[in-house]
């Protein structure tokens, strides 16, 4: 029995020391380097600074900006591109009718923003073709501005031609009216000045046009 107790005590105090001793080095690690044991449950927080996705399209974004791709993404917004959907309202002024035309934007207008739109449609009113001015052109409205939708109302006076004309002066500016010689039908944007002495004396006291035909002949030859 002695034999035994001595064999047990040889075998359990080694035991016994070794879990002591790895107790109390794990409590001096613990006490000197908290940060090596993360709390069981706790999710470290982790740094993103790779890219920013704007409308499903990634853009690099430096640490500390993430305002600037925002901003430049709205810029490009702001301009017009080959999807833009181009509403055209043609108003008949006379009788207070609207027809709506809907299509792609013409490619001319691709690209500019709204302040170049505008000045665009600006400069389209302040010189309309010969075309748009036979039509009864009197001016244009944009009603909105979206890079998905353009909407433009081109107003008109449309009145019925017909078979001759007149070409007369008002505000220095020749003008073309109807049979009746008091209804305008076009204004010219001719300056009575640009014409010819000869021609400017026989607009003065009205100038007789036969036909359709030889009015374009004359808007052609003397517009700008």
């Amino acid at each position: 029995m002695k034999f035994v107790k001595s064999i047990s005590l040889f075998f359990v105090y080694p035991v016994i020391m070794l879990t002591i001793g790895y107790l109390a080095g794990l409590a001096t690690v613990k006490f000197f380097y908290p940060g090596s044991f993360a709390d069981e449950g706790v999710t470290q927080p982790t740094e993103y600074n790779e890219q920013l996705f704007v409308e499903d399209h990634p853009v690099s974004v430096p640490e500390g900006t993430f305002e600037q791709p925002l901003e430049a993404a709205s810029g490009m917004q702001d301009t017009l591109n080959a999807d833009t959907e181009y509403v055209l309202w043609e108003k008949d002024l006379r009788r207070e009718t609207l027809v709506e035309t809907i299509g792609r934007l013409p490619a001319k207008y691709i690209g500019l923003d709204r302040e170049l739109f505008l000045s665009t449609m600006e400069e389209y009113e302040m010189f309309p073709p010969l075309s748009e001015m036979e039509r009864g052109f009197s001016g244009l409205d944009v009603i909105s501005f979206a890079p998905e939708k353009v909407v433009v109302q081109m107003n008109y006076q449309y009145l019925e031609p017909s078979e001759s004309f007149y070409l007369a002066v008002q505000d220095n500016e020749v003008i073309v009216l109807l049979e009746d010689k008091k209804t305008v039908y076009i204004n010219t944007g001719i300056l009575l000045t640009e014409l010819p002495d000869e021609i400017q004396m026989k607009v003065i006291e009205m100038l007789w046009v036969k036909d359709e035909q030889a009015l374009y002949n004359f808007l052609e030859s003397y517009s700008s």
